[in-house]
Parts: structure tokens; C-alpha cells; sequence
């Protein structure tokens, strides 16, 4: 089963919005609107779905959002469904979903991350299409900075496509942009330095594999299940071996370990060539900090950890794309990912 990868979209083509996970606030309307415009002034047309109240934690019944979230994956006409934002319990759209009817559907983009992750990750692993974990719809207005990329670029990006992207240096320590008070904010606050950091040793780093990962809320409860088999897409897919990113929403560090450590029982880590891990909004424990606790759940793995990489809820974004061959390259002046679309 190859990775297949969604032909490039083109101007005209039309993207579905729903909401798999948590709807929209009427109070935060106008910032979905704003971002609704960004999409559709690259030249695609935008379909929103039914599916996005906002009024409660999920956006409509499980049945509804995986009917909605189906139809528009299998609609050849829909070339990429993108979510305002993730949520707390996609997980109950997964046994709704056909697994075999988008396995033998032409593939479409399905783009975010966080709580969508729990949709994305399984896609790629149980059909072969390739996924981007990247910013949802209510960030994409934000202006990419420089060594990144938007997930408009790569969804547009041709077939063997190879981009990098290197880390900005900046990234956000506190707070959140208020879209109710000023919808139309376009710029990220960044108000520290930062760069990657490996966490298991020292040296230079360089590795490759397909690339696979997602948010560790969500995927530690889909671990040791046929959703999150990595070692059979390994097997499949990837003799060479796997490049794993993992990221965390900001749960506190203990929760943060006991998650990775199932993981890591549960077989996610055992095809790794390196893992990628996220920076963190999470707070340190007295006895326990956030990089002690990737070290004490993954350390055993014998295999490099980099740590502080923009793949997750710190802004700003660094999308990745599930399935892509990835390469991995760290050192004390330079840090860097190519992913290849073939």
C-alpha cells in the first residue's frame, strides 16, 4: 500500500471546512470569515459544512460530523477539508468512519492537528494517504514567517515535491491572540528566542524516514489499537524506517509521561530513526521538567530525541505532512527538516 498522495490543488478548486471536533462561538464568527477569505484569495473556492456549532464541545452528534467529514473526503469535487480548529473528543468519530470506502476514494488533504489528529494519523496509517499536520483554518490568516511554511503552499505543491523549512529562532511564551476583540490579526507574537535542542546526548544529527506523528492527547488513547499501527506501516511502507514527531497540548508533565510511555509500550516508537518532539507550553513539576519526562519515557529507544521543534501548539507552525519522506538534519548552528511528497 503506497503512500498516495492528493494531487496539487489548483485555483478554483474547492476546499470543505467542518468541524470533525469543536465548532465555532458565534462571538468568534468574524475571525472565521477572516480566514475563510485567506483561503478563497489564494483562488479557492470554500464549502463550509453544517457541522460547526460552536455552542458546546463538539460541533453535532458523532454520526453527523463523520457522515459530514466522509462526504467531503469522498467528494471528487472537495480537494482538501480543513478544520476551524481541534477540539477534545474526535476519537468518537473513528469507529463511524469507512476506512475502506477512503481507501478506495482519490485522496484528499485533511489538514490540522491538535485533537485531529486523532483522525489524521490513523488515515495515513490505515489508507496510505498522506495528511498535513499543520495549522487549522482559524490560524491561516496569521503571516508565515520566514523558514516556514504554510499548509496553502504545500497543499498546492506538486507531486515529488521536496521543500525545507529551518526554525524562525522566536516562538510564543504566554498567552493567545483575542479573535474576538481583534478578528483580523495577521501577525504572531513572538517574544523569545529558541532553537531545537537534543535531549538524549550530544553531536550533530542526521536522519530519514517516513514521516508520522501527531498530538500526544490524542494519540496515546488510540495506542495498541489497529488505528495506530505503525509497525505495519513500517513494514509496508517504510523499510528504511520512520521519522516520529510527537507534540503535547499543554496537559501537565506527569500526564505527559504516562502518555508516552504507553506509547512506547504499546510498539508507536519501535520503527523510529529519531523522534521530533514539539515544544511545549506544559509547566515543569518540582521533580520532574518537560524534557525530563520525554527522556524518561523515550530515552531507552536508543535513538536521537530533538526537542523545541515547531510542530505543535507553540506558535508559530511548521507543518508536516504525514507520510512524506522526511529528513532530519541537527547540529549547534543548523536544524532543519526536507520533506519529500513522493
Amino acid at each position: 500500500m503506497p503512500v498516495r498522495f492528493p494531487r496539487p490543488l489548483r485555483p478554483g478548486d474547492r476546499i470543505g471546512v467542518t468541524a470533525p471536533s469543536s465548532g465555532v462561538p458565534k462571538e468568534m464568527g468574524e475571525r472565521l470569515q477572516v480566514a475563510v477569505r485567506e483561503v478563497r484569495a489564494r483562488g479557492y473556492e470554500v464549502v463550509v459544512g453544517a457541522c460547526m456549532d460552536g455552542t458546546g464541545h463538539v460541533s453535532a452528534p458523532a454520526a453527523d460530523r463523520a457522515d459530514e467529514l466522509m462526504a467531503m473526503l469522498t467528494d471528487p469535487a472537495i480537494h482538501a477539508v480543513v478544520p476551524p480548529w481541534g477540539g477534545e473528543t474526535a476519537i468518537d468519530l473513528v469507529p463511524f468512519l469507512d476506512w475502506d470506502r477512503l481507501r478506495a476514494a482519490e485522496p484528499t488533504w485533511l489538514v490540522g492537528f491538535s485533537d485531529i489528529s486523532t483522525l489524521m494519523t490513523p488515515l495515513t496509517l490505515l489508507t496510505g494517504t498522506a495528511t498535513l499536520h499543520g495549522n487549522n483554518l482559524m490560524d491561516t490568516p496569521y503571516r508565515v514567517p520566514e523558514g516556514l511554511l504554510s499548509w496553502l503552499d504545500i497543499v498546492a505543491a506538486p507531486a515529488g515535491h521536496r521543500f525545507t523549512q529551518r526554525p524562525p529562532g522566536r516562538h510564543r511564551t504566554t498567552g493567545f491572540d483575542d479573535f474576538v476583540g481583534d478578528p483580523e490579526v495577521r501577525e504572531f507574537t513572538l517574544d523569545a528566542p529558541g532553537r531545537w535542542t537534543r535531549l538524549d546526548g550530544t553531536g550533530a544529527v542526521e536522519a530519514e524516514g517516513r514521516l508520522i506523528g501527531g498530538c500526544i492527547e490524542a494519540l496515546c488513547h488510540l495506542a495498541g489499537t489497529r488505528y495506530l499501527d505503525t509497525s505495519a506501516f513500517a513494514r509496508a511502507e517504510a523499510p528504511e524506517g520512520l521519522l516520529v514527531y510527537v507534540e503535547d497540548a499543554g496537559s501537565d508533565v506527569f500526564s505527559i509521561c504516562r502518555s508516552l510511555h504507553g506509547m512506547r509500550l504499546a510498539g508507536f516508537f519501535d520503527h523510529a530513526n529519531a523522534i521530533l518532539v514539539g515544544r511545549s507550553k506544559a509547566r515543569d513539576h518540582g521533580s520532574l521538567s518537560h524534557r525530563e519526562a520525554i527522556l524518561d519515557a523515550l530515552g531507552s529507544l536508543g535513538v536521537p530525541l530533538i526537542a523545541d521543534v515547531e510542530c505543535g501548539h507553540v506558535p508559530p507552525y511548521m507543518p508536516i505532512v504525514n507520510g512524506a519522506h522526511g529528513r532530519v538534519v541537527h547540529s549547534a548552528r543548523r536544524g532543519e527538516l526536507t520533506q519529500t511528497l513522493a
